[in-house]
């Protein structure tokens, strides 16, 4: 909005920056954590109401998150309030990419709402059904990935490390793109386990791609580091700054002890986020490096229901993976400390594939 009218009007002087992208991707920032820390105690305050028991705790997990019962849940609703109303604010109102990346923040925020409701009113950890979650996951991320390709018509599979062709896909980009956006959108449900555990790596994450999609949208930056250029990507280091704005808000209030929960209304919302940036930048492979805590959170869990289906014997002593360790006797901040620092060394790799191709 306030970009809009930057370009319709005749600012000076200090109004002038609003048209600057990187002015406009640190106000972001700032508006989106501001807002979220105005917002998070009579959030929570009202979660607490509405919710009375808060999230239910398996009693199959570890038996130290026991004592969490009680907290509520889908503190995902203050994030993706603060993070797009900050991006509503800074955001060129023009670009379809923002807009198509937002199609997916509602939508998957909508499927974890309903599945955090369903929890709650149910007083069950189950939630709605895989299959279903899955249906509506893929057919949001399909439109979001056909209004992408309409708007650069570019299908091709771009490999870190190298510099040689690009590998063309055609019509398969489509259900390759869609699979992205939803497999980092349950990688980060999956990993959204252990307080704090997921809002910081998802952070990280979006420092990385506000980079990238910077880097991407600029033809002379691009031209130089070999790497593909979209037109008009660039927009997008406003919604990476809304993300990690509204993340450190949201951190906040969930350290430990959390006084909320992100749920599956946040982790799943801002997951397939970043998998649609990571598909606008045409940078899938290297989302696979800078969040590769979030896939190695989710192969865990694929391992462990491959071997027990088959063997009746578990790779893993829990699974997602974070709670393997906790029952190797790490404790919970220790563990989430560690999978911080990985998920930053992880973002520092990604990042030099920009260079070394």
């Amino acid at each position: 909005m306030l970009y809009w009218l930057a370009q319709t009007m005749d600012f000076a002087g200090v109004f002038n920056l609003i048209r600057y992208l990187s002015f406009r991707a640190g106000a972001t920032i700032a508006t989106a954590f501001i807002i979220g820390l105005v917002l998070g105690p009579r959030f929570i305050g009202w979660l607490r109401v509405r919710q009375g028991k808060g999230q239910p705790i398996r009693d199959d997990g570890p038996q130290t998150h026991l004592a969490k019962r009680g907290t509520p849940t889908m503190g995902g609703l203050m994030i993706l309030t603060s993070m797009i109303s900050s991006v509503l604010l800074w955001m060129d109102l023009s670009s379809i990419y923002v807009w198509a990346c937002l199609f997916v923040t509602l939508g998957f925020g909508a499927i974890g709402f309903l599945d955090d409701y369903d929890k709650v009113t149910k007083a069950s950890h189950k939630g709605l059904s895989g299959k279903m979650r899955l249906i509506f996951e893929f057919l949001i991320a399909g439109v979001a990935a056909w209004l992408i390709v309409h708007q650069h018509g570019n299908t091709a599979l771009y490999l870190p490390f190298y510099n040689g062709p690009a590998i063309e896909l055609g019509p398969f980009y489509f259900l390759f793109a869609a699979f992205v956006i939803v497999a980092f959108g349950n990688a980060v449900n999956l990993t959204d386990g252990l307080d704090g555990l997921a809002t910081m790596p998802v952070i990280i994450a979006c420092m990385a791609f506000m980079a990238i999609v910077y880097l991407v949208g600029r033809a002379d930056y691009a031209s130089y580091l070999g790497i593909p250029h979209v037109p008009g990507a660039g927009n997008l280091t406003i919604l990476c700054g809304a993300i990690i704005g509204a993340g450190l808000a949201f951190l906040w209030f969930n350290a430990p002890p959390a006084a909320v929960f992100m749920g599956d209304t946040g982790s799943l919302a801002l997951g397939g986020t970043i998998g649609v940036i990571a598909v606008t930048a045409h940078h899938e492979i290297v989302l696979g490096v800078i969040g590769g805590l979030f896939v190695v959170e989710a192969m865990s869990v694929i391992i462990q229901v491959f071997f027990y289906k088959r063997t009746g014997r578990r790779v893993f002593r829990m699974a997602p993976i974070h709670h393997h360790f906790e029952q190797l006797g790490w404790a919970e901040p220790t563990v989430v400390i560690r999978f911080w620092i990985i998920s930053f060394v992880l973002a520092l790799a990604g990042l030099a594939t920009l260079k070394l191709r």
